[in-house]
């Protein structure tokens, strides 16, 4: 699929020389080149830390207790001993 990319003569010069150096046409090296950056974003994706991952996401949600970070470790050790008295 044909696709028109605009680049500035440097850039140009640049892409020309690095295809002649490695013996590929100016196509196959932007393609390498953007395969190489999709397989870089795809390993960061995989090694982002779960904050990260929903950023986006905190401070999003309005309501619920104003102080559950707070009250985690509470809540939490209720609900074990809720589920241990059920067993």
């Amino acid at each position: 699929m044909p696709l028109t990319v605009r680049l500035d003569p440097k850039t140009e010069r640049l892409i020309q020389r690095l295809a002649r150096k490695r013996g590929r046409s100016k196509s196959e090296l932007i393609r390498d080149a953007i395969d190489i950056l999709a397989k870089r974003a795809q390993e960061q994706e995989q090694t982002e830390r779960p904050y990260e991952t929903v950023r986006d996401l905190v401070g999003s949600v309005r309501g619920g207790p104003s102080d559950l970070s707070e009250q985690a470790g509470n809540r939490f050790r209720r609900m074990l001993q809720d589920r241990s008295r059920r067993s």
